[in-house]
């Protein structure tokens, strides 16, 4: 019996080790990782307590927003632009008489044909030799081969008949017969009124060079002088600034001008122009058209189709051809192809106070047909004048 209870306590003992073993070891096993080392972690801001904790609020001055300085720079300053003020409008001279008024200028440089004809006109013998130098003087004058030689025959044949030797008796036949020669009874009106219609629709044409842009405005001066409200074509597409410039003159005396994008097509411009000019009821359209070289086939066919397209609209009154008066021969040259591609109705000849022989308004009156209509004596805004031959032969020989 006692056997018994010694091996029932050891299976207790037993037991009991096993037991405290076993729990030990899931304890081992359930113990967490020791924490890893806390990182140095700067203090956020003390926030302001709030109710109980708050602090009471101390005095301190106060400015009022009337007070405080902004730092200089701290806001952009806005600086206002003016606003852009309307050119002012000038009133142009009046055209009445102009060429008359501008007779000494054009004098100036004309006074050798005249007075040479005069000093040969003037010798005690008219001889063969005499009239062969009178002859060499009209040719050099450009007046062309043909009315030099009907200037000449009719100058004989007076004098032979009259009999005139004095100074004064010399000067008026030669006037008369100048005059006869320029054509005295040409119409040289520029047409712009219409009666059936409004606007009248005026074409310039010419090539580069020639001052063809700078008379379309001078000539938007001639109408707008003699009363008439005028819309300018900037059809001129291709040379750089030429809209700018005819605006420039359109606005000096409150003429609207109608312009395209740089490059873009001049028969739209040009449609475009006489189009606003309708709707705007101006008495006349001024189409300043590209300055193209009379060699080049392709651009003279496009001038052509500008006045086309402008024709779907209402007829052209008027075809003006702008021509260098110091040019010479040259310039009938170009005025001979212009001629073929539209219908030339007159003629403005520029430049005519400078190295110009007189001339050359009997020249390119006989190639074309058309009278001289226009005369520009400078570089003034109001040069350009009505052409009236009696005013023109005066300045020619002379008082």
């Amino acid at each position: 019996m006692d056997i018994v209870i010694l091996a029932v306590v050891i299976a207790v003992v037993v037991l009991g080790a096993l037991g405290g073993l076993i729990v030990g070891s899931r304890r081992k096993k359930q113990l967490p990782p020791p924490p890893p080392a806390a990182p140095d972690i700067t203090a956020p801001p003390a926030e302001p307590h709030v109710g109980d904790e708050a602090e009471t609020p101390r005095e301190e001055p106060r400015r009022t927003i009337e007070e405080v300085d902004l730092p200089d720079g701290s806001a952009p300053v806005v600086v206002e632009e003016p606003p852009a003020e309307a050119p002012e409008i000038e009133i142009p001279e009046p055209t009445a008489g102009r060429l008359v008024r501008l007779r000494t200028r054009l004098s100036r440089s004309q006074n050798a044909l005249g007075k040479g004809l005069l000093t040969l006109l003037s010798r005690e013998h008219l001889d063969e030799d005499t009239w062969e130098e009178i002859e060499d003087t009209l040719l050099t004058a450009d007046v062309g081969v043909l009315p030099t030689q009907e200037l000449v025959e009719r100058l004989r044949e007076r004098v032979k008949v009259l009999g005139t030797r004095t100074p004064e008796g010399l000067r008026t036949l030669l006037r008369e017969e100048l005059v006869t020669l320029v054509g005295p009874d040409m119409d040289r009106v520029v047409k712009t009124e219409p009666e059936d219609r409004k606007p009248g629709i005026v074409m310039v044409v010419g090539v580069n060079g020639t001052g063809k842009t700078t008379t379309t405005g001078k000539l938007a001066r001639v109408l707008v002088a003699d009363g008439q409200s005028v819309v300018l074509g900037a059809a001129d597409t291709f040379r750089a600034a030429a809209a700018d410039q005819l605006q420039t003159w359109g606005e000096r005396v409150g003429a609207h001008t109608v312009r395209g994008p740089e490059g873009g097509d001049p028969a739209s411009v040009a449609f475009d122009a006489v189009k606003e000019g309708k709707e705007m009821g101006a008495n006349v359209v001024l189409i300043d058209t590209a300055g193209r070289l009379h060699t080049k086939t392709g651009l003279m066919d496009e001038l052509g189709k500008v006045k086309r397209v402008v024709e779907k609209q209402a007829p052209v009154d008027e075809v003006l051809l702008v021509l260098d008066a110091t040019t010479g021969q040259n310039g009938l040259v170009q005025a001979r192809v212009f001629s073929e591609v539209v219908d030339i109705t007159g003629i403005v000849l520029t430049k005519l106070d400078g190295t110009a022989k007189g001339g050359i308004v009997v020249a390119v009156q006989r190639e074309l047909g058309v009278p001289v209509k226009l005369v520009g004596l400078g570089e003034g805004a109001d040069d350009l004048a009505p052409f009236e031959p009696e005013a023109f032969v005066d300045a020619l020989i002379g008082e």
